[in-house]
């Protein structure tokens, strides 16, 4: 018979499940869709920066709304149900200017579910947020799932279906998200220093400098390796297949991270994590067209993200106490995968135009080079706090 703690892995696990499928679903297939739509390098990228860019504001309004209000759960609900509705405009109008529009609504409130719903785990977890990596990994498999199970799809049937797809991950997810219910925060960490005070430390100063950096430096990737791929050579359904590896070795590493972390610490894993980063972006961008060596990059996917986000989730839960939580995951969530990521897609299509894949990819390795140098200054004000 299953136990509480059983029936609370599974109904967390769930949600990331969902959220990551529709993530699998928009991500690697959006660009696509763009081309295909008619849409230029450049104004693929543009677009792909507006899905960005209100991750810069989005989780810091929700988080605080949260953190002040209480009622993460009904945040994450009210989010997931409108951005459901703001996506299934995608289907009525076309045009450049209406989709932008329809972007930068629906991401609105996409961007509010995920970062709460980590502040919702980790308070759930308590003691243990070392058992994080194995409820998340969930969201890897999912993400594994759509990316593998759409390949086939489009290939026969054309990615037009993408929209329809998405919005039923989308009401999937608004689903899973009544199954998980709100945990106070214990009396004992209830109370934190004033945020401006935690901001202004040192070391999250350069560990937000090194999470913007390291996203910044995926904009070719998430927004140009379906279409670098195909140009390439390669047809859709292995480009899917590849996508899949990746988040396959990424699982892997979930798997181990909580023994890593209490072993190796936060800090040094994340500057693995960058520094392979960079060697996965100069792989790509000079042997794209070697089948190995593109293999073996894909794998390093385990280090661009598995490694990376959840050394830098430990790193927020420690360094936000108490009722900052909310805040300290919507911060993190806005400077990396926010404004990171915009800065990096709207990058990533006039460097695309310019100099090619090849000159983008390697923009990228320089650009998470200069993350590794952050990440280390951080890692040193850190102690120096301590």
């Amino acid at each position: 018979m299953p136990t509480p703690a059983d029936r609370l892995y599974w109904k967390l696990s769930s949600f990331y499940l969902f959220f990551f499928a529709s993530v699998g679903a928009f991500v690697p297939y959006w660009g696509l869709y763009l081309k295909e739509t008619g849409y230029s390098p450049a104004q693929i990228g543009e677009l792909m920066a507006v899905v960005m860019a209100t991750k810069i504001v989005a989780p810091n309004v929700w988080g605080w709304i949260a953190d002040h209000f209480g009622h993460r759960t009904l945040i994450i609900r009210l989010g997931a149900l409108a951005a459901l509705l703001c996506f299934a405009g995608v289907t009525l109008v076309s045009g450049y200017w209406w989709l932008a529009a329809v972007l930068a609504t629906f991401s609105f409130f996409w961007h509010a579910v995920l970062p709460q719903f980590e502040a919702v785990t980790m308070t759930h977890l308590g003691d243990g947020t070392h058992r994080y990596s194995h409820i998340r990994l969930w969201g890897s498999v999912g993400f594994i799932i759509a990316v593998a199970a759409l390949a086939p799809l489009f290939q026969a049937f054309g990615v037009m279906l993408l929209p329809w797809v998405v919005l039923l991950l989308l009401a999937l997810v608004l689903s899973s998200s009544f199954l998980v219910e709100d945990r106070a925060l214990p009396a004992t960490t209830a109370a934190a220093p004033g945020i401006l005070r935690t901001l202004t430390s040192p070391a999250i100063l350069w560990l937000m400098a090194a999470c913007f950096l390291m996203q910044a430096s995926h904009g070719p990737y998430y927004t140009f390796l379906t279409i670098y791929l195909e140009g390439e050579g390669y047809s859709r359904s292995l480009v899917g297949q590849l996508w899949a590896l990746g988040v396959i070795a990424e699982v892997g590493v979930f798997l181990m991270m909580h023994r890593w972390l209490p072993r190796f610490g936060a800090w040094p894993l994340l500057m693995t994590a960058i520094g392979i980063t960079a060697l996965r972006w100069v792989l790509i961008a000079l042997y794209a067209d070697v089948l190995p060596v593109l293999i073996f990059a894909q794998t390093l996917h385990a280090a661009s993200y598995g490694l990376y986000h959840a050394s830098a989730i430990d790193l927020v839960h420690r360094l936000f106490p108490g009722r900052q939580q909310g805040r300290g995951q919507a911060l993190y969530s806005s400077m990396s995968f926010g404004l990171g990521g915009a800065v990096g897609s709207l990058m990533a299509g006039y460097a695309w135009t310019a100099f090619g894949g090849t000159g983008s990819y390697l923009a990228a390795a320089g650009l998470a080079s200069f993350g590794l140098a952050a990440a280390w200054r951080g890692a040193r004000s850190d102690q120096a706090r301590v």
